[in-house]
């Protein structure tokens, strides 16, 4: 069985690759993307055009800027929050997470400027981070098997295969999983295949989405779904991810402030859009390395994938995202946690700083924010000598 492997300084080219294996890394973050874009979209009946418009701009542009495999996710927190409110209560619109956004990238562009998320960034521990990221490979592992739990068969057999295939530079394991995976969804489906086949191709534009945002819409928007996430925000999305990117690829190193205008940037545009609250997560860039992904590459063809999907075939989108089983999409996200728990920082040697970090990394798998401010707690509880383990 190959591993998936660690890219090495010298594994890594100078510039962005194109290559078969950034294509397959590209499909890497598949398992976080569609659930949540399909919510959005299902559930809070938001227009796929300015969601998808929104990610693949994001998506090109971080591609090419940073030259790894850098990637952007939605904002979970906000879009668990955002989809089960809108089946309980209905208070949540489209109009509310547009506003989300928008408070999103105000916050994190006010921090990214002013120097704050890096002195908040230096406050948190490195036992802190290595659990963070810990819980974060651990949750996805723990979510993929529950997605693989809607047809184990299927995922025994795909999983099996992808992971014969990981690390192989002839036979990339993205496109035999996916290939499997279209097969299973047309077989499971076929009235999915004949709706697609029959889908008309239509061109849409982009339209200023905030243009009719009433104050009742912008205060559940700002109070209900972005300051919550803000937290979860700086451990997995700005301090995480420039732990994982600075280790892997300490030739592009980034600063907690660079992410975090980054951060402020795209949600800013999100926001005129349509789009959704985005970030740049460290479980994404786990996915995109495991299946292949050395350079910033793969999530610019992933950013341009979604863009032609937006203009193009918007109206389809959410049948194409259907095609693919669940217990596909669990497998990626599993190997995805896999490589981001197995390629996380080194376990510390002493007893009471592991006992923050799993203590840390357990808090995590249930919510990120939590163990989060647990974790620092903790690990001054633990240097001025009043928790033993």
């Amino acid at each position: 069985m190959n591993e998936p492997t660690i890219p090495s300084v010298a594994d890594v080219p100078s510039g962005n690759r194109y290559d078969r294996m950034e294509w397959a890394g590209a499909f890497g973050d598949l398992g976080t993307l569609i659930p949540f874009v399909a919510a959005y979209i299902g559930v809070l009946k938001m227009d796929p055009f300015g969601v998808l418009f929104a990610f693949g701009a994001a998506m090109l542009v971080s591609g090419l800027y940073y030259k790894t495999p850098f990637p952007v996710q939605p904002m979970k927190a906000i879009g668990a929050v955002a989809a089960l409110q809108a089946v309980q209560t209905a208070i949540v619109t489209p109009a509310a997470v547009y506003s989300a956004a928008l408070v999103t990238g105000i916050a994190w562009l006010f921090l990214g400027l002013t120097g704050l998320a890096s002195r908040l960034a230096k406050m948190v521990p490195p036992v802190v981070v290595i659990g963070i990221v810990f819980g974060l490979g651990f949750g996805f592992m723990l979510q993929g098997v529950k997605m693989m739990q809607s047809d184990w068969l299927i995922a025994l057999i795909s999983g099996s295969a992808t992971l014969l295939l990981m690390g192989n530079r002839k036979i990339p394991a993205m496109f035999v999983l996916l290939a499997f995976g279209a097969v299973v969804g047309m077989v499971q489906n076929p009235v999915l295949l004949d709706a697609l086949s029959g889908t008309a191709i239509g061109f849409h534009t982009p339209t200023f989405a905030l243009s009719e945002l009433s104050w009742n819409q912008f205060f559940v928007g700002a109070v209900l779904l972005a300051l919550p996430q803000l937290p979860l925000t700086l451990g997995n999305a700005v301090i995480a991810i420039k732990e994982e990117n600075n280790r892997l690829f300490p030739q592009r190193c980034v600063s907690e402030g660079g992410v975090s205008i980054s951060t402020g940037i795209m949600n800013l545009f999100s926001a005129a859009v349509g789009g959704v609250p985005m970030c740049h997560g460290a479980g994404g860039m786990a996915g995109h390395i495991a299946f292949g992904a050395r350079t910033g590459g793969s999530v610019v063809i992933l950013g341009g994938m979604l863009l032609v999907l937006a203009f193009f075939f918007s109206a389809s989108v959410d049948l194409l995202f259907k095609l693919f089983p669940l217990a596909i999409l669990g497998v990626i996200l599993f190997l995805t946690g896999a490589q981001l728990a197995l390629g996380s920082s080194t376990f510390p040697a002493e007893r009471g700083a592991r006992a923050v970090v799993l203590l840390t990394a357990a808090l995590c798998m249930w919510n990120v924010a939590a163990g989060f401010v647990a974790g620092i707690v903790l690990h001054h509880l633990q240097q001025r000598g009043h928790m033993r383990m």
